[in-house]
């Protein structure tokens, strides 16, 4: 080696090692914001509360898409093609139609994420961008998601979706980001902050139908518990014994 390459090696030596310097701190830095941001959440958040739903079939209408609109609403659910048709929109709620095959009676009811004790999609995301609060809420973060969709063919109510479109004018509180699944969130923005219902279950009351009790399965004092104990209730898929903290009444 000459003796005039030695200082350009030197150079290019302490130029490597100032940009790795940076990295480290940069990747620091956001490493402290994200470990904030998650400690500021985690406060509003407790295992002693199981956040859940009852759905009340029988209260439900047919014809009614009050909880659909006011979810798409309130979460920007739109799509980025005007000219998609309506089956293309996304939701995070869906109406469906059953029917008992040996007396023909139908019942509709929504479904959405089941915010699941023992969620599947959370087990299968390499990633752990899918995880489940302490109290009980699923959720996906979009900041880890690599949009593999494991998670999407792990869940057996078919409550997730991907977002294949670049997205615009979103909502503060629900971030959403084109190749990320997303799903029911149980309107953690309004239960966490303002103490206040989802908006599926706000819709439902405004509409007089009073077909979704929303609360703490955890306590026994809540109308959801004590509608429970009441009533006899199922879940949706009760082989896979994943106690899902959404039930249904009337099925």
């Amino acid at each position: 080696m000459s003796h005039s390459s030695q200082p350009q090696n030197e150079s290019r030596r302490q130029f490597l090692t100032g940009a790795a310097m940076t990295s480290v701190t940069l990747a620091s830095g956001a490493l402290l914001y994200t470990s904030a941001q998650a400690k500021n959440a985690a406060d509003t958040v407790s295992d002693k509360v199981r956040w859940g739903l009852l759905i009340d079939a029988n209260q439900c209408a047919s014809g009614c898409s009050d909880c659909v609109d006011a979810c798409s609403q309130i979460n920007g659910l739109h799509s980025a093609d005007p000219h998609s048709a309506a089956s293309q929109q996304p939701q995070w709620i869906r109406k469906v139609t059953i029917k008992d095959k040996q007396t023909g009676k139908e019942n509709s009811l929504p479904v959405m994420c089941q915010h699941c004790e023992h969620p599947p999609c959370v087990d299968v995301c390499p990633t752990t961008a899918s995880f489940k609060r302490a109290d009980g809420v699923v959720l996906v973060d979009r900041h880890l998601c690599i949009g593999c969709r494991y998670c999407m063919m792990a869940c057996p109510y078919k409550a997730r979706s991907f977002v294949h479109e670049t997205l615009t004018d979103q909502k503060g509180h629900a971030p959403r980001g084109k190749g990320t699944v997303e799903a029911c969130n149980l309107c953690t923005h309004l239960i966490d902050q303002e103490g206040g219902l989802p908006a599926c279950v706000q819709a439902c009351s405004q509409a007089g139908h009073n077909a979704m009790i929303f609360g703490d399965l955890n306590d026994p004092n809540s109308e959801i518990a004590q509608r429970l104990a009441a009533e006899n209730s199922t879940a949706l898929r009760p082989d896979l014994k994943l106690n899902p903290g959404v039930r249904y009444q009337g099925l």
